[in-house]
């Protein structure tokens, strides 16, 4: 058996060695284009900033290890130019000696992966202008910084690449801007999470453009204009990193399925329209594991997987992918991003009826030195309960946290079977009631009726008449750091001995800092007879966003 795989990076290169591991006597070989195999996208940004220092760090393989530990044929700097479904061959280049030939397959893999967009702005192909998505991108980035003294940089695009990169870049000395056309940076997050980020990245010194578009790019002296929809900018550099789409060319000429995205379509096997001819990776449309619609999530982890799944099914071994549920994390300086399944937007786009819940937890016991406390946000269907999604901003221990939601999101879990869960503790590393386990106490108390909520975004909305009371239960020193307009002051710990001060007859709205408090008082209150309200997330939250607002963010329906 002989199968041809082009690809060499995650996709390719995980099922070259899984397809080794399970047959020893078949004909691997490996195409890649480029002169790297099996190199380390997700860390190319810190070889820029410097955290990574040697080059050879970011290769995991190279054509030689492969050869010694798997006999597999590895061949770099040979490109597919053509592949002939009907007579099992690909045409091939040699970029080195310019040379082509055919080779011919039994079992064919695609893995090409995705390549940068590259959208149609006037002098978006100065030679000023980078993307990074291989090992000779960054050295080219490297290189240039170094030779040319760089001191400003503008970084388009506020995904995870773009904001990795806007740290490196920063990390080497340049004054950055991160410029974002949509009203938040990092997608996958909801505009109430990311005002966290917003604000200490700009705490680190990166410069931000929210709802704001490059229009065009122009040599000015030596620097670059950057002209924006609002205003403009001068850079010595900009790194470009809108998105990605799926390089699928070569598989489309052959007749291989693609849907309306330019994605490969493939079965749970990862067997495309040809039976002997399977892709992985970010060139393969995927199906979103919480909604079961198709998906393009590009992503290292599932890319892996399905190279496995499909070098399993070359094998005879029946293995199916179930789906990218879009597990990820993100580290900024020292702060830490996380994210798994549904957020607001996607859920109502799929017409989910979903409910949320935030929490502000200590990473471990607090009374043990170097706790920090972190924002969690659950999303969860109201029909079934089932856990949809989870965002954390914070800084220790958020990973773990959200690898725990992410596993609870894939095995089904109600978001109330949290409250269940019996996670490690000890002072240094976590607390009794563990972050999770808060986040479905809260949730349950709101599903079984124990408290109300409103959210910061309805706070504006209510009424200042005296048809309501609005109740502030933080601290004299809390409150004059700041108030909400129309809110009156009576700390939780003096509110038994004020409740004559509170009409009975009057919906009572009620926050703290975070929430919890708020939810005690509400607890007070709803025990006297009053029907009280929580605000969500509390001050913290409602200040953080209103503060990072420029233009209204995208507005849940449902929870208005």
């Amino acid at each position: 058996m002989k199968t041809l795989i082009i690809g060499g990076v995650a996709g390719g290169a995980s099922a070259a060695a899984r397809l080794r591991r399970l047959d020893e006597n078949c004909e691997i070989i490996i195409l890649e284009r480029g002169e790297y195999v099996s190199f380390a996208n997700c860390g190319l940004p810190y070889y820029i900033g410097g955290d990574i220092k040697n080059r050879s760090d970011l290769t995991l393989q190279t054509p030689e290890s492969f050869k010694a530990r798997f006999n597999i044929d590895v061949r770099v700097n040979n490109v597919a130019t053509a592949i002939h479904p009907d007579i099992n061959s690909v045409s091939v280049t040699d970029l080195r000696s310019g040379k082509s030939y055919e080779e011919s397959y039994d079992y064919l893999i695609l893995s090409p992966g995705a390549e940068p967009i590259r959208p149609n702005i006037d002098g978006i192909d100065n030679e000023k202008v980078f993307t990074l998505k291989n090992i000779p991108d960054t050295i080219k980035i490297k290189n240039y910084i170094e030779k040319n003294h760089s001191k400003t940089a503008a970084v388009v695009g506020g995904g995870y690449i773009g904001v990795e990169t806007a740290e490196n870049l920063k990390k080497s000395g340049l004054e950055v801007t991160l410029i974002e056309l949509s009203d938040h940076l990092i997608a996958p997050l909801d505009f109430d999470m990311a005002a966290d980020v917003h604000r200490y990245i700009k705490d680190m010194g990166i410069n931000i453009e929210l709802n704001n578009g490059v229009t065009s790019i122009a040599e000015k002296g030596n620097n670059l204009k950057v002209t924006l929809q609002r205003g403009e900018l001068y850079a010595d550099m900009i790194l470009l990193s809108v998105g990605v789409k799926p390089e699928t060319a070569l598989a489309k000429e052959a007749g291989i399925s693609i849907n309306k995205r330019g994605s490969i379509i493939v079965d749970r096997r990862m067997q495309t329209n040809f039976k002997n001819i399977y892709a992985v990776g970010d060139a393969v449309e995927t199906t979103n594991f919480i909604t079961g619609e198709p998906a393009f999530i590009p992503l290292a982890g599932p890319a892996n997987k399905q190279g496995r799944i499909a070098a399993d099914n070359i094998c005879g071994i029946p293995s199916e992918y179930k789906g990218t549920q879009g597990s990820s994390v993100l580290k900024i300086f020292n702060m830490t991003v996380a994210t798994t399944g549904l957020n607001e937007k996607s859920a109502e786009a799929a017409g989910i009826s979903y409910d949320k819940t935030y929490t502000y937890s200590a990473s471990h016991a607090t009374y043990y030195p170097g706790a920090s406390n972190m924002s969690i946000k659950v999303l969860w269907d109201k029909n079934t309960l089932r856990l949809i999604g989870a965002q954390i901003v914070g800084f220790e221990g958020v990973d773990k946290r959200m690898d725990v939601l992410s596993a609870a999101v894939r095995f089904g879990a109600k978001v109330t079977d949290l409250t269940d869960l019996e996670l490690c503790y000890a002072p240094p590393f976590g607390s009794a009631k563990d972050p999770v386990n808060m986040a479905g106490f809260v949730a349950e108390n709101v599903i079984y009726g124990k408290v109300k909520q409103f959210f910061w975004h309805d706070v504006d909305s209510l009424p200042r008449d005296g048809s309501v009371t609005l109740l502030d239960v933080r601290t004299k020193t809390e409150t004059a750091r700041g108030m909400i307009n129309g809110f009156k002051n009576i700390p939780l710990d003096n509110l038994r001995q004020n409740l004559d001060l509170i009409p009975k007859d009057k919906p009572v709205y009620v926050h703290c800092h975070s929430g919890l408090r708020s939810y005690i008082a509400c607890r007070i209150l709803s025990g006297r007879g009053f029907d009280c309200y929580n605000l969500a997330g509390g001050w913290r939250l409602y200040e953080s966003v209103i503060n990072e607002r420029k233009v209204p963010p995208y507005i849940c329906t449902q929870c208005k």
